[in-house]
């Protein structure tokens, strides 16, 4: 699988870090999205699914 973020539509709500603290965190200053797992393991494809049905700005994909 492979997730996909648009920073462009963050809005820094942090759901999604909430949701999967290993796959995504936020950055410092302004709280946008940061991916720090493109590709993980089929473990943490539940997780990876809620970050994206939590994300007010719809700005998480998964492919595969």
């Amino acid at each position: 699988m492979r997730v996909i973020i648009e920073q462009a539509k963050c809005c820094g709500a942090g759901q999604c870090v909430l949701a999967a603290p290993d796959i995504f965190d936020q950055r410092e200053d302004d709280g946008i999205v940061i991916l720090l797992q493109e590709n993980p393991s089929e473990e943490s494809r539940a997780d990876v699914l809620q970050a994206i049905k939590v994300c007010p700005a719809l700005a998480i994909r998964l492919e595969g």
